[in-house]
């Protein structure tokens, strides 16, 4: 079975950025109140206004402007492992690179910042990467890394198991929920695979609710998270007839209901040994003890 860390289908994916606004744009369209999840997770770092920042999986640059805003005599470098999804960031040429987070092409200690926003859980080896990471921060610098939590999107999870049940040959018990990015890298599991790299990691969560008031553009954001749900189906059930099955719930739902709420719940993960929000603490405690500072 294709995994979701499957090369060849993260290539697929990514092979342009195309994807990836489609998502971001639907969640920014349906999410109610309308909410700005970047300038959120930014403001969870302390900027001083000069730091050096890598966004590792920059993408097409969904966090760039709002970086520099922050950043007025600081400098913003970009790096991922596909160029096509690199194509429209409005970043100089010279400011991104292709690469691996488990190879970052930067020397040692240079960064006073890495951002690595829902992208960790695409990498196979985590560890190798965080390890990356921190070779290239400087002593006191900073990771900021977005991720889902594993409890988001309840409602959606619930109506593809109901759907798989419908259409498998196999009993109900065999049904398993589709695994998700944020199995493998979310707010949870992601904090304590943090604290195995970082003196300390700070965990904030953002809810927010997408409403829909009609099924079609719910179906198309799920068809758009096609590429990683589908994996898990029983070989028995196309994801076309899961689709189907959903758009007829999500149908009754509403002329039940007039809307359909999708809870949704991210967050965002600082890390550091000595930098931003754990810089006081220890400054006070080494004051504390008669150390230096």
């Amino acid at each position: 079975m294709t995994s979701l860390l499957d090369p060849n289908r993260l290539k697929r994916q990514y092979a342009s950025d195309k994807l990836d606004r489609d998502i971001v744009e639907a969640r920014e369209k349906y999410t109610v109140p309308p909410t700005d999840f970047v300038s959120w997770a930014l403001n969870s770092v302390r900027w001083q206004g000069n730091e050096s920042v890598l966004d590792v999986g920059c993408g097409y640059g969904q966090y760039y402007d709002k970086v520099m805003a922050r950043i007025p005599d600081g400098s913003y470098y970009g790096v991922d492992l596909f160029a096509g999804t690199m194509s429209s960031h409005p970043a100089q040429r010279s400011r991104l690179a292709v690469g691996d987070a488990v190879a970052l092409p930067y020397p040692s200690g240079v960064f006073d910042v890495v951002m690595a926003n829902h992208m960790l859980y695409h990498v196979a080896d985590i560890d190798s990467a965080l390890v990356e990471i921190r070779r290239v921060l400087k002593p006191n610098g900073v990771l900021m890394a977005t991720t889902h939590s594993v409890q988001t999107m309840p409602e959606v999870r619930s109506l593809l198991r109901r759907a798989v049940i419908i259409l498998t040959q196999q009993p109900p018990s065999a049904v398993r929920m589709p695994l998700t990015a944020s199995d493998l890298f979310g707010l949870e599991n992601g904090t304590r695979m943090l604290s195995r790299h970082f003196y300390a990691v700070a965990r904030s969560e953002l809810p927010t609710t997408m409403i829909f008031s009609t099924a079609e553009p719910l179906m198309q954001y799920m068809n758009a998270l096609r590429d990683m749900i589908e994996l898990y189906l029983p070989p028995d059930v196309s994801w076309e007839l899961v689709l189907d099955v959903v758009n007829d719930q999500v149908v009754q739902l509403l002329s039940q209901w007039g809307d359909l709420p999708i809870s949704r719940l991210a967050g965002v993960l600082v890390a550091s040994d000595h930098g931003d929000f754990i810089h006081d603490f220890l400054a006070r405690r080494a004051q504390a003890r008669g150390e230096a500072v």
